[in-house]
Protein backbone atom coordinates (compact mmCIF):
# COMPACT_ATOMS: atom_id res chain seq x y z
CA UNK A 1 0.00 0.00 0.00
CA UNK A 2 1.67 3.43 -1.22
CA UNK A 3 0.93 6.14 1.95
CA UNK A 4 0.39 9.80 0.66
CA UNK A 5 3.31 11.79 2.06
CA UNK A 6 1.46 14.60 3.10
CA UNK A 7 -0.08 11.71 5.86
CA UNK A 8 4.01 10.98 7.01
CA UNK A 9 4.67 15.01 7.08
CA UNK A 10 1.43 15.22 9.36
CA UNK A 11 2.28 12.28 11.64
CA UNK A 12 5.39 12.80 11.68
CA UNK A 13 4.44 16.73 12.54
CA UNK A 14 2.15 15.33 15.35
CA UNK A 15 4.89 12.85 16.77
CA UNK A 16 7.48 15.55 16.98
CA UNK A 17 4.49 18.27 18.72
CA UNK A 18 3.92 15.10 21.27
CA UNK A 19 7.56 14.76 22.14
CA UNK A 20 7.98 18.36 23.06
CA UNK A 21 5.08 18.09 24.98
CA UNK A 22 6.64 15.12 27.03
CA UNK A 23 10.25 16.95 27.03
CA UNK A 24 8.81 19.28 29.46
CA UNK A 25 6.34 18.30 30.87
CA UNK A 26 8.08 16.95 34.18
CA UNK A 27 9.85 20.54 34.81
CA UNK A 28 6.14 22.07 34.05
CA UNK A 29 4.35 19.81 36.52
CA UNK A 30 6.97 20.16 38.88
CA UNK A 31 6.04 23.87 39.38
CA UNK A 32 5.17 27.03 37.56
CA UNK A 33 5.75 28.34 34.44
CA UNK A 34 9.52 29.41 34.59
CA UNK A 35 10.59 33.08 35.10
CA UNK A 36 13.13 34.78 33.13
CA UNK A 37 15.58 37.65 34.29
CA UNK A 38 17.43 38.53 31.63
CA UNK A 39 20.55 40.57 32.47
CA UNK A 40 22.43 41.79 29.17
CA UNK A 41 25.56 44.57 29.44
CA UNK A 42 26.19 46.99 26.41
CA UNK A 43 29.38 45.99 25.14
CA UNK A 44 31.47 43.64 26.48
CA UNK A 45 33.59 41.25 25.21
CA UNK A 46 33.74 37.35 26.18
CA UNK A 47 37.23 37.72 28.63
CA UNK A 48 36.15 40.12 31.10
CA UNK A 49 34.64 38.11 33.99
CA UNK A 50 36.25 36.67 36.08
CA UNK A 51 34.81 32.78 35.71
CA UNK A 52 36.02 33.49 32.12
CA UNK A 53 39.94 34.16 33.28
CA UNK A 54 39.97 38.46 34.04
CA UNK A 55 42.42 38.15 36.67
CA UNK A 56 41.49 42.09 37.81
CA UNK A 57 37.70 42.15 37.34
CA UNK A 58 35.72 41.12 39.61
CA UNK A 59 32.19 39.68 38.29
CA UNK A 60 30.52 37.57 41.42
CA UNK A 61 27.20 37.75 40.17
CA UNK A 62 28.52 36.17 36.72
CA UNK A 63 30.44 33.62 38.43
CA UNK A 64 27.64 32.42 40.55
CA UNK A 65 25.64 32.04 37.64
CA UNK A 66 27.87 30.28 35.36
CA UNK A 67 28.64 28.04 38.90
CA UNK A 68 25.07 27.42 39.80
CA UNK A 69 24.31 26.96 36.15
CA UNK A 70 25.95 26.81 33.22
CA UNK A 71 28.97 28.46 31.26
CA UNK A 72 29.07 29.07 27.96
CA UNK A 73 32.77 29.42 26.31
CA UNK A 74 31.58 29.74 22.53
CA UNK A 75 28.50 32.07 22.85
CA UNK A 76 28.48 34.60 19.67
CA UNK A 77 26.66 37.50 19.50
CA UNK A 78 24.69 37.60 15.73
CA UNK A 79 26.34 41.06 15.14
CA UNK A 80 28.29 43.06 16.56
CA UNK A 81 26.37 46.27 16.76
CA UNK A 82 23.87 47.29 19.40
CA UNK A 83 20.88 47.21 17.75
CA UNK A 84 20.86 44.52 14.94
CA UNK A 85 21.96 41.97 18.34
CA UNK A 86 19.28 42.77 20.13
CA UNK A 87 16.86 42.41 17.37
CA UNK A 88 17.91 38.51 16.31
CA UNK A 89 18.27 38.07 20.31
CA UNK A 90 13.96 39.24 20.38
CA UNK A 91 13.30 37.44 17.37
CA UNK A 92 15.57 34.39 17.50
CA UNK A 93 16.69 35.43 13.81
CA UNK A 94 19.58 36.00 11.77
CA UNK A 95 19.58 40.02 11.27
CA UNK A 96 20.17 38.91 7.01
CA UNK A 97 16.14 37.91 7.76
CA UNK A 98 15.69 41.14 9.63
CA UNK A 99 15.26 43.67 6.73
CA UNK A 100 15.64 47.36 8.28
CA UNK A 101 16.75 45.57 11.69
CA UNK A 102 19.90 44.84 10.14
CA UNK A 103 20.72 48.48 10.94
CA UNK A 104 21.73 50.19 14.10
CA UNK A 105 19.90 53.17 14.09
CA UNK A 106 17.13 51.68 11.80
CA UNK A 107 13.94 49.78 13.40
CA UNK A 108 12.34 46.46 13.97
CA UNK A 109 9.27 45.71 11.87
CA UNK A 110 6.60 44.32 13.31
CA UNK A 111 5.92 41.58 11.36
CA UNK A 112 8.72 40.05 12.95
CA UNK A 113 7.70 37.88 16.07
CA UNK A 114 9.62 38.54 19.36
CA UNK A 115 9.70 35.92 22.26
CA UNK A 116 8.22 38.85 24.80
CA UNK A 117 5.22 39.19 22.69
CA UNK A 118 4.51 35.69 22.32
CA UNK A 119 5.33 35.03 25.92
CA UNK A 120 3.35 38.25 27.43
CA UNK A 121 0.27 36.53 24.98
CA UNK A 122 0.33 33.27 26.97
CA UNK A 123 0.43 35.23 29.93
CA UNK A 124 3.78 36.37 31.10
CA UNK A 125 4.46 40.03 32.49
CA UNK A 126 6.58 41.82 30.26
CA UNK A 127 8.60 44.49 31.22
CA UNK A 128 12.82 46.27 31.13
CA UNK A 129 14.66 48.72 32.76
CA UNK A 130 17.50 50.87 31.05
CA UNK A 131 18.73 49.99 27.30
CA UNK A 132 16.13 47.40 26.00
CA UNK A 133 15.89 47.69 22.05
CA UNK A 134 18.19 49.82 21.20
CA UNK A 135 19.15 52.48 19.16
CA UNK A 136 16.60 53.31 16.39
CA UNK A 137 12.67 53.98 16.16
CA UNK A 138 10.23 51.53 16.62
CA UNK A 139 7.30 53.72 15.23
CA UNK A 140 8.28 53.11 11.50
CA UNK A 141 8.25 49.82 12.27
CA UNK A 142 4.76 49.58 13.79
CA UNK A 143 5.05 49.19 17.03
CA UNK A 144 4.16 51.60 19.43
CA UNK A 145 6.15 50.33 22.47
CA UNK A 146 9.65 49.02 22.93
CA UNK A 147 9.64 45.32 22.31
CA UNK A 148 11.44 44.58 25.67
CA UNK A 149 8.29 45.12 27.42
CA UNK A 150 7.24 48.15 29.65
CA UNK A 151 9.51 50.41 30.56
CA UNK A 152 11.06 50.68 34.13
CA UNK A 153 13.29 53.39 34.38
CA UNK A 154 12.02 55.67 37.47
CA UNK A 155 14.19 54.67 40.29
CA UNK A 156 17.43 56.48 40.15
CA UNK A 157 21.02 56.75 42.10
CA UNK A 158 24.26 59.11 42.36
CA UNK A 159 26.24 56.66 39.99
CA UNK A 160 30.19 56.61 41.33
CA UNK A 161 31.64 57.79 38.21
CA UNK A 162 30.68 60.16 35.17
CA UNK A 163 29.52 58.25 32.86
CA UNK A 164 28.16 55.38 34.40
CA UNK A 165 24.02 55.78 33.93
CA UNK A 166 21.78 57.19 37.04
CA UNK A 167 19.18 54.54 36.40
CA UNK A 168 19.11 52.10 39.14
CA UNK A 169 18.58 49.20 37.19
CA UNK A 170 17.90 46.99 40.22
CA UNK A 171 15.56 49.22 42.32
CA UNK A 172 13.34 48.83 38.70
CA UNK A 173 13.84 45.40 38.62
CA UNK A 174 11.92 45.56 42.41
CA UNK A 175 9.49 48.14 40.95
CA UNK A 176 8.31 45.72 38.25
CA UNK A 177 8.33 42.72 40.79
CA UNK A 178 5.73 44.86 42.85
CA UNK A 179 3.71 44.94 39.98
CA UNK A 180 3.44 41.36 38.69
CA UNK A 181 0.78 39.19 40.52
CA UNK A 182 1.29 36.59 42.51
CA UNK A 183 0.16 33.81 40.56
CA UNK A 184 1.62 35.39 37.12
CA UNK A 185 4.71 34.35 35.77
CA UNK A 186 7.48 37.26 34.24
CA UNK A 187 9.97 38.16 31.62
CA UNK A 188 12.21 40.91 32.51
CA UNK A 189 14.91 42.61 30.42
CA UNK A 190 17.49 43.99 32.55
CA UNK A 191 19.38 46.15 30.09
CA UNK A 192 22.31 48.47 31.51
CA UNK A 193 24.69 51.25 29.06
CA UNK A 194 27.53 49.66 31.03
CA UNK A 195 30.30 49.59 29.80
CA UNK A 196 29.67 51.26 26.91
CA UNK A 197 31.48 54.64 26.17
CA UNK A 198 32.22 56.93 27.80
CA UNK A 199 34.01 56.18 31.06
CA UNK A 200 35.93 58.68 33.62
CA UNK A 201 40.04 58.66 32.88
CA UNK A 202 40.93 57.15 35.71
CA UNK A 203 38.41 55.56 37.26
CA UNK A 204 40.22 52.22 37.32
CA UNK A 205 43.12 53.50 39.58
CA UNK A 206 40.62 55.21 41.79
CA UNK A 207 39.21 51.47 42.45
CA UNK A 208 42.55 50.28 43.67
CA UNK A 209 43.57 48.45 39.89
CA UNK A 210 47.14 48.51 39.22
CA UNK A 211 47.62 49.43 35.56
CA UNK A 212 50.66 46.79 35.72
CA UNK A 213 48.38 43.95 36.01
CA UNK A 214 46.16 44.83 33.19
CA UNK A 215 46.04 41.87 30.47
CA UNK A 216 46.58 43.74 26.98
CA UNK A 217 44.78 41.99 24.25
CA UNK A 218 47.53 41.75 21.35
CA UNK A 219 45.77 44.36 18.61
CA UNK A 220 46.56 47.08 21.12
CA UNK A 221 50.07 48.44 21.57
CA UNK A 222 51.04 48.13 25.25
CA UNK A 223 51.27 51.73 26.33
CA UNK A 224 49.95 53.28 29.92
CA UNK A 225 47.18 55.11 27.90
CA UNK A 226 45.52 51.72 26.88
CA UNK A 227 45.90 50.25 30.38
CA UNK A 228 44.33 52.69 32.00
CA UNK A 229 41.78 52.59 29.09
CA UNK A 230 41.16 48.94 29.62
CA UNK A 231 41.12 49.68 33.01
CA UNK A 232 38.62 52.29 33.47
CA UNK A 233 36.18 49.71 31.12
CA UNK A 234 36.61 46.75 33.75
CA UNK A 235 34.65 49.70 36.49
CA UNK A 236 31.94 49.64 34.37
CA UNK A 237 31.51 45.65 33.82
CA UNK A 238 31.84 45.48 37.72
CA UNK A 239 29.19 47.92 37.62
CA UNK A 240 26.91 45.68 35.65
CA UNK A 241 27.41 42.95 37.67
CA UNK A 242 26.25 44.77 40.69
CA UNK A 243 23.00 45.14 39.21
CA UNK A 244 22.54 41.68 38.51
CA UNK A 245 24.22 40.65 41.98
CA UNK A 246 21.18 43.05 43.64
CA UNK A 247 18.71 41.68 41.10
CA UNK A 248 19.56 37.90 42.28
CA UNK A 249 18.82 38.86 45.98
CA UNK A 250 16.00 40.70 44.87
CA UNK A 251 14.96 37.14 43.13
CA UNK A 252 16.13 35.24 46.71
CA UNK A 253 14.28 37.26 48.91
CA UNK A 254 10.80 36.81 47.18
CA UNK A 255 11.71 33.16 47.18
CA UNK A 256 11.40 32.95 43.34
CA UNK A 257 15.40 32.56 42.85
CA UNK A 258 15.03 28.72 41.47
CA UNK A 259 12.30 29.00 39.39
CA UNK A 260 13.93 31.89 37.48
CA UNK A 261 15.38 31.25 34.51
CA UNK A 262 18.78 34.01 34.89
CA UNK A 263 20.70 34.82 31.75
CA UNK A 264 23.94 37.28 32.13
CA UNK A 265 25.46 38.25 28.85
CA UNK A 266 26.39 40.97 26.75
CA UNK A 267 24.88 42.25 23.59
CA UNK A 268 28.56 42.21 21.78
CA UNK A 269 32.62 43.20 22.21
CA UNK A 270 34.66 45.78 24.04
CA UNK A 271 34.14 49.50 22.78
CA UNK A 272 37.40 49.65 21.30
CA UNK A 273 39.49 49.21 17.87
CA UNK A 274 39.28 45.89 16.16
CA UNK A 275 36.50 44.91 18.48
CA UNK A 276 32.75 46.32 18.89
CA UNK A 277 31.56 46.76 15.20
CA UNK A 278 34.17 44.06 13.72
CA UNK A 279 33.48 40.66 13.26
CA UNK A 280 36.78 39.19 15.26
CA UNK A 281 36.18 37.33 18.42
CA UNK A 282 36.77 40.85 20.63
CA UNK A 283 33.95 42.16 18.68
CA UNK A 284 31.57 39.21 18.62
CA UNK A 285 32.36 36.50 21.30
CA UNK A 286 30.23 37.36 24.64
CA UNK A 287 30.24 35.97 28.42
CA UNK A 288 27.29 34.04 28.77
CA UNK A 289 26.03 32.36 31.84
CA UNK A 290 22.44 30.69 32.62
CA UNK A 291 21.10 29.60 35.95
CA UNK A 292 18.24 27.50 36.58
CA UNK A 293 17.80 24.85 39.01
CA UNK A 294 13.93 23.55 38.03
CA UNK A 295 15.33 23.01 34.43
CA UNK A 296 19.36 22.17 34.03
CA UNK A 297 20.73 18.98 35.24
CA UNK A 298 24.14 18.25 36.08
CA UNK A 299 24.75 21.92 36.82
CA UNK A 300 27.92 23.48 37.31
CA UNK A 301 29.12 22.09 33.19
CA UNK A 302 31.19 24.05 31.19
CA UNK A 303 29.63 24.04 27.88
CA UNK A 304 32.00 24.29 24.54
CA UNK A 305 28.94 24.01 22.26
CA UNK A 306 28.67 26.68 19.59
CA UNK A 307 25.43 28.92 20.30
CA UNK A 308 24.22 32.11 18.80
CA UNK A 309 22.66 34.95 20.85
CA UNK A 310 19.74 34.47 19.18
CA UNK A 311 19.07 31.19 20.80
CA UNK A 312 18.03 32.60 23.88
CA UNK A 313 14.40 33.50 22.07
CA UNK A 314 13.04 29.48 21.07
CA UNK A 315 14.55 28.93 24.27
CA UNK A 316 12.82 31.02 26.57
CA UNK A 317 9.31 29.84 24.74
CA UNK A 318 10.08 26.49 24.77
CA UNK A 319 10.95 26.34 28.43
CA UNK A 320 7.69 28.56 28.95
CA UNK A 321 6.02 26.05 27.28
CA UNK A 322 5.44 27.63 23.82
CA UNK A 323 6.06 26.06 20.69
CA UNK A 324 8.08 28.37 18.75
CA UNK A 325 7.26 30.32 15.47
CA UNK A 326 8.67 28.83 12.67
CA UNK A 327 10.04 32.09 11.28
CA UNK A 328 12.55 31.47 14.19
CA UNK A 329 15.08 29.96 12.58
CA UNK A 330 17.47 29.78 15.72
CA UNK A 331 17.74 26.49 18.11
CA UNK A 332 16.66 26.00 21.78
CA UNK A 333 19.41 25.67 23.95
CA UNK A 334 17.08 23.22 26.30
CA UNK A 335 19.07 20.43 24.78
CA UNK A 336 21.77 21.64 26.44
CA UNK A 337 19.90 22.06 29.68
CA UNK A 338 18.78 18.74 29.65
CA UNK A 339 22.49 17.59 29.03
CA UNK A 340 21.89 15.95 25.50
CA UNK A 341 25.15 15.37 24.20
CA UNK A 342 23.66 15.17 20.88
CA UNK A 343 23.53 18.77 20.01
CA UNK A 344 25.45 19.15 16.51
CA UNK A 345 26.83 22.50 17.57
CA UNK A 346 30.07 23.14 16.04
CA UNK A 347 29.97 26.53 14.16
CA UNK A 348 28.31 30.22 14.69
CA UNK A 349 27.48 32.63 12.48
CA UNK A 350 28.09 36.44 12.97
CA UNK A 351 27.01 39.26 10.30
CA UNK A 352 27.03 42.99 9.65
CA UNK A 353 25.63 45.61 7.46
CA UNK A 354 25.32 49.24 8.31
CA UNK A 355 26.91 50.42 11.70
CA UNK A 356 26.77 53.98 12.22
CA UNK A 357 26.85 55.37 8.85
CA UNK A 358 30.24 56.49 8.61
CA UNK A 359 31.05 56.36 4.63
CA UNK A 360 29.80 58.14 2.03
CA UNK A 361 25.79 57.75 1.63
CA UNK A 362 25.30 55.98 4.12
CA UNK A 363 26.90 52.60 2.86
CA UNK A 364 27.36 49.96 5.46
CA UNK A 365 30.27 47.42 5.22
CA UNK A 366 28.54 44.38 4.51
CA UNK A 367 30.23 40.81 5.83
CA UNK A 368 29.20 37.59 7.04
CA UNK A 369 31.05 34.99 9.65
CA UNK A 370 31.54 31.75 10.19
CA UNK A 371 33.35 30.32 13.28
CA UNK A 372 34.27 27.08 14.33
CA UNK A 373 36.83 25.60 17.18
CA UNK A 374 39.69 25.99 14.49
CA UNK A 375 39.17 28.80 12.10
CA UNK A 376 37.46 32.30 11.85
CA UNK A 377 35.87 32.75 8.37
CA UNK A 378 34.98 36.23 6.87
CA UNK A 379 33.49 36.98 3.88
CA UNK A 380 33.64 40.42 2.70
CA UNK A 381 30.62 41.62 0.54
CA UNK A 382 31.96 45.24 -0.33
CA UNK A 383 35.88 45.30 0.24
CA UNK A 384 36.53 48.65 -1.55
CA UNK A 385 34.94 50.13 1.73
CA UNK A 386 36.96 51.36 4.83
CA UNK A 387 36.01 48.87 7.35
CA UNK A 388 36.00 50.80 10.46
CA UNK A 389 34.21 53.97 8.36
CA UNK A 390 36.29 56.45 6.27
CA UNK A 391 39.53 58.66 7.53
CA UNK A 392 37.63 61.27 6.43
CA UNK A 393 35.07 62.55 9.09
CA UNK A 394 33.12 64.82 6.67
CA UNK A 395 31.08 61.59 5.40
CA UNK A 396 30.37 60.27 9.17
CA UNK A 397 27.00 60.87 10.33
CA UNK A 398 28.91 61.03 13.63
CA UNK A 399 32.02 63.48 12.01
CA UNK A 400 34.84 61.71 13.39
CA UNK A 401 37.34 59.67 11.32
CA UNK A 402 37.04 56.11 11.16
CA UNK A 403 33.75 56.48 12.70
CA UNK A 404 32.77 52.76 13.44
CA UNK A 405 35.14 53.11 16.37
CA UNK A 406 33.73 55.01 19.24
CA UNK A 407 36.36 57.42 20.40
CA UNK A 408 38.98 56.56 23.07
CA UNK A 409 41.72 57.09 24.03
CA UNK A 410 43.13 53.90 22.90
CA UNK A 411 41.49 54.70 19.51
CA UNK A 412 43.45 58.13 19.50
CA UNK A 413 46.36 57.16 20.47
CA UNK A 414 46.61 54.60 17.67
CA UNK A 415 45.94 57.06 15.43
CA UNK A 416 48.30 59.87 16.46
CA UNK A 417 51.15 56.93 16.37
CA UNK A 418 50.03 55.22 13.59
CA UNK A 419 53.64 55.53 11.81
CA UNK A 420 55.38 54.78 14.96
CA UNK A 421 57.24 51.24 15.85
CA UNK A 422 55.02 49.02 17.45
CA UNK A 423 51.81 50.42 16.32
CA UNK A 424 51.79 50.59 12.88
CA UNK A 425 51.03 47.23 11.96
CA UNK A 426 48.12 47.23 15.24
CA UNK A 427 46.86 50.93 13.48
CA UNK A 428 46.27 49.27 10.09
CA UNK A 429 45.05 46.20 11.16
CA UNK A 430 42.42 48.41 13.09
CA UNK A 431 41.58 50.98 10.79
CA UNK A 432 42.78 49.55 7.21
CA UNK A 433 41.35 48.12 4.32
CA UNK A 434 40.74 44.24 3.88
CA UNK A 435 40.22 41.63 1.73
CA UNK A 436 37.50 39.99 0.40
CA UNK A 437 38.16 36.92 2.26
CA UNK A 438 39.87 36.45 5.78
CA UNK A 439 41.01 33.36 7.49
CA UNK A 440 42.29 32.54 10.42
CA UNK A 441 43.63 29.98 11.99
CA UNK A 442 42.49 29.78 15.74
CA UNK A 443 45.29 27.51 16.67
CA UNK A 444 48.33 29.68 15.97
CA UNK A 445 46.57 32.32 15.92
CA UNK A 446 43.69 32.56 18.74
CA UNK A 447 43.38 36.68 18.36
CA UNK A 448 43.22 36.63 14.69
CA UNK A 449 46.11 39.13 13.66
CA UNK A 450 47.34 37.28 10.69
CA UNK A 451 45.11 37.05 7.39
CA UNK A 452 46.07 33.25 5.80
CA UNK A 453 43.32 33.47 3.28
CA UNK A 454 45.12 33.03 -0.01
CA UNK A 455 47.78 30.82 1.11
CA UNK A 456 48.41 27.45 -0.52
CA UNK A 457 48.61 25.88 3.23
CA UNK A 458 45.16 27.12 4.17
CA UNK A 459 43.29 26.52 0.71
CA UNK A 460 41.17 23.24 1.58
CA UNK A 461 40.04 25.12 4.49
CA UNK A 462 39.37 27.91 3.01
CA UNK A 463 37.06 26.26 0.39
CA UNK A 464 35.13 24.08 2.95
CA UNK A 465 34.42 27.19 4.92
CA UNK A 466 33.29 29.26 2.20
CA UNK A 467 31.07 26.83 0.87
CA UNK A 468 29.74 25.87 4.36
CA UNK A 469 29.15 29.78 4.93
CA UNK A 470 27.35 30.53 1.68
CA UNK A 471 25.35 26.84 1.94
CA UNK A 472 24.06 28.45 5.32
CA UNK A 473 23.34 31.96 3.97
CA UNK A 474 21.32 30.48 1.03
CA UNK A 475 19.15 28.63 2.98
CA UNK A 476 18.64 30.80 5.55
CA UNK A 477 17.49 33.53 2.83
CA UNK A 478 20.15 35.79 2.92
CA UNK A 479 19.17 38.30 -0.06
CA UNK A 480 23.43 39.12 -0.54
CA UNK A 481 23.45 35.23 -1.60
CA UNK A 482 19.62 34.36 -2.99
CA UNK A 483 19.13 37.56 -4.61
CA UNK A 484 15.88 39.78 -4.05
CA UNK A 485 16.22 43.24 -2.58
CA UNK A 486 19.06 44.47 -0.55
CA UNK A 487 18.36 47.64 0.91
CA UNK A 488 20.51 48.10 3.81
CA UNK A 489 22.07 50.88 2.10
CA UNK A 490 19.56 52.82 1.67
CA UNK A 491 17.32 52.27 4.54
CA UNK A 492 16.80 55.50 6.83
CA UNK A 493 19.02 56.43 9.21
CA UNK A 494 17.56 57.36 12.67
CA UNK A 495 20.17 58.24 14.89
CA UNK A 496 21.79 61.68 15.67
CA UNK A 497 23.81 63.47 12.63
CA UNK A 498 26.54 65.49 13.23
CA UNK A 499 27.94 66.22 10.26
CA UNK A 500 25.85 69.42 8.24
CA UNK A 501 24.13 67.92 4.88
CA UNK A 502 25.34 64.44 5.89
CA UNK A 503 22.03 61.76 4.53
CA UNK A 504 21.66 58.09 3.40
CA UNK A 505 21.67 57.51 -0.41
CA UNK A 506 18.78 57.20 -2.38
CA UNK A 507 18.11 53.43 -3.89
CA UNK A 508 18.56 53.54 -7.57
CA UNK A 509 15.55 52.35 -9.75
CA UNK A 510 15.80 48.81 -10.57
Amino acid sequence: MKINPNTIRLFSALVAITLFSLKWAETLLAGDRPNILFCISDDQSYEHTGANGDPIVQTPAFDRTAREGLRFTHAFCDAPTCGPSRSAILTGQHIWRLEEAGNIHSTLPAKFATYTELLGESGYSIGYTGKGWSPGRLAPGGRETNPAGKAYNQQRLAPPYTGIRSTDYAANFQAFLQDVPDDQPFCFWLGTSEPHRSFQAGSGKLTGKDPADTVVPPMFPDHEIVRNDLLDYLVEVESFDKMVARAIVTLEERGQLDNTIIVVTSDHGMPFPRAKASLYDAGSRVPLAIRWPQGIRNPGRTITAFVNLSDLAPTFLEAAGLMPPKMMTAKSLTGIFRDDTNQNRDVAFIAMERHDGCRKGGKGYPCRALRTKDYLYIYNFEPTRWPSGSPDPSVCARSIPYGEIDTSPTKTYMMENRNKDGVAHLAALAFGMRPAEELYDLSRDPHQMVNVAGSLEAAAPQALLRRQLFAHLKTTGDPRVVGGRVDWDYYPYYGKISTPGWSVDEKPED
